[in-house]
């Protein structure tokens, strides 16, 4: 090549533009199965909502099913336990929110905000880890009658509000609906 000679920019920046456009599509063929391999696998995704029939728990009765991982309680309530939950004011409350993923997040945390709403308000479903430390309370114990996790000695009623020890909120009332007269969605 002589210095009279030139050389044509159009194919230059042809070629810059095909040796980067290569680059990029290598780079992100390489970086996919890293990326690809984030993703939640099928056991998971099925774990995401689970089915109960409850139709073996009369009042009185609990139950305790594993949902992503914790352990969520169902308790068919008896009336005197409901009617105990109904009575307490809100002002006595430790924490005067629901927790109640089916409701607003300022629900506050009457009996009927924490229950299955009108109608079931015999059904309480709640997560089962407490909200100190993420122990697993123990059911019909405590002071109040609801749950109690010996660990560090939080105490909840029976619609599962914080009312004495170091936990800082009621204990969280996950997504459900009924699909049938016996049978709880949770997720």
């Amino acid at each position: 090549m002589s210095a009279n000679d030139t050389i044509d920019p159009s194919r230059r920046d042809f070629l810059y533009v095909a040796t980067g456009t290569a680059g990029v599509i290598g780079a992100a063929a390489l970086a996919w199965p890293f990326i690809d391999q984030m993703r939640p696998d099928a056991s998971t995704l099925a774990a995401s909502s689970v089915e109960v029939d409850v139709s073996s728990l009369t009042p009185g009765m609990s139950l305790t099913v594993k949902w992503r991982g914790k352990p969520v309680f169902i308790r068919n309530r008896t009336p005197e336990e409901v009617k105990a939950a109904q009575d307490v004011a809100l002002a006595e409350l430790k924490d005067p929110v629901a927790r109640n993923a089916n409701l607003a997040s300022d629900a506050e945390a009457t009996d009927i905000d924490r229950s299955a709403g009108e109608g079931k308000e015999n059904w309480i479903i709640m997560v089962g880890v407490c909200t100190h430390l993420g122990c697993v309370p123990l059911g019909q114990q405590g002071d109040f009658g609801g749950w109690f996790c010996p660990c560090h000695g939080s105490h909840y009623d029976t619609a599962g509000r914080i009312r004495k020890g170091p936990a800082p909120e009621n204990l969280h009332v996950p997504a459900f609906a009924f699909i049938s007269d016996t049978t709880i969605r949770i997720g």
